[in-house]
């Protein structure tokens, strides 16, 4: 008995069709918000531009600095990594 003239062919409905316009809303959405840095950049002086490592940052943003980071943040160790180098900036570049 041959059983491939029975077969139903699958054709996309109205469910298929919101199913898929919401897997696509999601992914622009995912997209779109990723690419933009949500982290502050560093201001543009003399200071920023020269600070090259970790122990320079925390001197200002360590727990005792003019500025301590806010609860919460990253101890990650890479400040430029999030942070924008100033314009100018003497290190090496990412």
């Amino acid at each position: 008995m041959d059983t491939s003239k029975n077969k139903q062919r699958w054709k996309p409905g109205k469910r298929d069709a919101i199913f898929l316009a919401l897997v696509g809303a999601v992914v622009l959405t995912l997209v779109f918000t990723s690419s933009k840095k949500t982290t502050k950049p560093t201001p543009d002086d003399m200071v920023h531009r020269t600070a090259t490592s970790r122990a320079q940052c925390m001197h200002c943003h360590g727990p005792n600095g003019v500025r301590p980071q806010p609860k919460g943040h990253i101890k990650g160790g890479q400040c430029f990594l999030c942070h924008l180098q100033p314009k100018d900036w003497k290190g090496p570049v990412k």
